[in-house]
């Protein structure tokens, strides 16, 4: 009875509601912004060199470099202050052309006595009449000569402009030869090959296509075995690769068609005359400057 009583009295007291849970994860408070992380600062561009050097990459040789830029590669060590031409590192900045000289001073120009104030046309009275040749007077001398109409005035002319044309083509080719003799089995074709290939038999003759100065022989340039490089008087340099036995020395000057090495297959596949004739730097195609065969 007392149990029961109990009971009842907890029944009639007032209601406690059930706790309530929540099973779902707490929010994440949001935090204060952050400011975006810096974006990894890209490497710099390398620089171009500034004209008259040249940085030096990986392959190249002091002897391909003063190729490349028409110079001698004792003049580029010499500019660059190196004591070994084989010791050049990869982006290493060489000086290529000559340096100038600074020495020259440019002034104002001085002229003894006072300066005479002239009418332009005022012509003195001796140039006026053809005399005072050789001291800055009109000339009148040769005189061009109009000659009558005929077949054979016209053959006349026509023959000697096309003396004169030959012969100014012949300047402007340097008068080269054929280096040796064979078939041409490589075109010339910038960048890929910066000269022609020409077929021969092993110990065939090379020789000068022009006269000049040898200027470098050795295997400093790789891919064209023993190599003997000339410089020539007007502008011109040729490249002779891949011989068997070279027969000349640095700074040796030879005449056009002097047997200058003895046709190889060193650093190529086949003996065979890789021919190059550049002007100045720039490799030109030497079929425009070899005679037709």
């Amino acid at each position: 009875m007392v149990v029961a009583a109990v009971m009842l009295a907890a029944c009639a007291g007032p209601r406690m509601a059930a706790p309530v849970f929540d099973r779902k994860p707490p929010r994440a408070v949001a935090s204060p912004a952050r400011p975006p992380a810096p974006a990894v600062a890209a490497q710099a561009a390398p620089q171009p060199a500034p004209d008259g050097f040249y940085v030096v990459k990986r392959g190249d040789t002091l002897y391909s470099i003063a190729l490349d830029h028409g110079a001698d590669y004792r003049e580029v060590a010499q500019w660059n202050g190196l004591d070994d031409a084989t010791k050049i590192n990869v982006g290493q900045l060489l000086r290529v052309q000559p340096p100038q000289d600074r020495r020259t001073e440019v002034g104002a120009a001085r002229v003894p006595g006072p300066i005479e104030s002239r009418p332009i046309d005022a012509v003195p009275q001796a140039q006026a009449q053809g005399q005072g040749q050789g001291d800055g007077a009109a000339r009148t001398e040769p005189k061009a000569v109009r000659l009558p109409y005929s077949k054979e005035n016209a053959a006349l002319v026509s023959r000697e402009g096309a003396a004169e044309a030959k012969g100014d083509a012949r300047a402007d080719t340097g008068g080269f030869v054929w280096p040796a003799k064979g078939k041409v089995i490589a075109g010339f074709s910038e960048p890929r090959s910066k000269g022609i290939d020409i077929d021969g038999k092993a110990g065939d003759p090379v020789v000068a296509a022009a006269a000049g100065r040898v200027t470098y022989i050795g295997t400093g340039i790789p891919g064209l075995g023993k190599l003997v490089v000339i410089k020539h008087d007007n502008g011109f340099i040729t490249v002779y690769a891949h011989n068997r036995e070279i027969l000349v020395k640095e700074h040796q000057a030879v005449a056009r068609g002097e047997k200058i090495a003895e046709l190889g297959a060193t650093d190529a596949d086949r003996p065979k005359l890789h021919f190059q004739i550049r002007k100045g730097s720039a490799p030109v195609d030497p079929m425009r400057y070899l005679p037709g065969l």
